[in-house]
């Protein structure tokens, strides 16, 4: 099945469900899968927003302009997770603690707009990571358009940009949370550190950018293709003086670069 197969699939899964409301963070998948819902479906169709400290502002900002620039309603909603028992504590699970949290209030929010179901932009990519998060989805009876239409990432972006969305080369974004080894308390100011560090990267003009959280070690992962840019010393310096105001004893570099799930890596064979 070629990639327009599938978006026509797509386009016709979505219509069979009349109006939906859609958990919309303002990254590549969702925004592509809002920008259909919405040609599908017009007015039926309310985009909700989760506000919190495990995101940054810049994403809710980017995530409201979207919404109003193409008058698609929306209702911007506050899921504090950190005020989730247990979810502070960061464990494996951590990710089914925030969806579930979320998706309650999202059922909320769809029965008040009258919307007959929730759709999420897990993309088919998803199946292949550990991502708890992914039982809440089942549990709450929301549905995967995306992943049930064989949608992958790079597929996702060809399309995005066709479509003219400016998240078509977006990177890739997970929340702030998944900065944190499994166990590692998170609190708001560690939020905040990671927050500030990964914008700092991004104003440096690195694409794509995780800073992951190990105490007094911030251990930076970009892409490979940018590499030398580090290697730049003007830039090595303001990283690592910015990097300690922000709270940071030690900077390193990932060798091994950019890639989802890195948390996850010392997870095999204990889930």
């Amino acid at each position: 099945m070629d990639i327009y197969e599938k978006l026509d699939n797509l386009k016709n899964n979505i219509k069979e469900l009349q109006s939906v409301a859609v958990a919309f963070s303002g990254g590549v998948d969702s925004t592509f899968l809002l920008k259909v819902a919405a040609d599908v479906l017009g007015r039926e169709v309310v985009a909700v927003t989760a506000h919190s400290s495990t995101y940054p502002e810049r994403e809710l900002n980017e995530a409201i302009d979207f919404a109003k620039c193409r008058s698609i309603r929306q209702r911007v909603i506050v899921s504090e997770e950190l005020e989730v028992d247990g979810f502070s504590d960061n464990p494996v699970n951590r990710c089914y603690l925030c969806k579930n949290e979320l998706f309650n209030k999202i059922e909320a929010v769809a029965r008040e707009e009258g919307a007959r179901y929730i759709l999420e932009g897990s993309n088919y990519d998803d199946l292949g990571d550990f991502r708890p998060g992914l039982q809440a989805v089942s549990e709450h009876g929301v549905l995967s358009p995306l992943r049930d239409a064989m949608l992958t990432k790079a597929e996702i972006r060809i399309l995005s940009r066709g479509m003219g969305l400016k998240t078509w080369n977006k990177q890739a974004f997970a929340c702030l949370s998944s900065r944190f080894p499994y166990g590692e308390k998170i609190t708001r100011e560690r939020l905040r550190m990671i927050d500030r560090a990964e914008q700092l990267l991004l104003d440096l003009g690195f694409s794509q950018v995780r800073v992951r959280f190990h105490k007094d070690v911030a251990r930076i992962e970009i892409g490979q293709e940018q590499f030398g840019k580090m290697l730049d010393s003007e830039v090595r310096e303001k990283i690592y003086k910015e990097f300690k105001n922000i709270g940071f004893m030690y900077t390193t570099l990932d060798l091994k670069g950019y890639r989802t799930g890195s948390m996850n890596e010392g997870l095999a064979g204990s889930v």
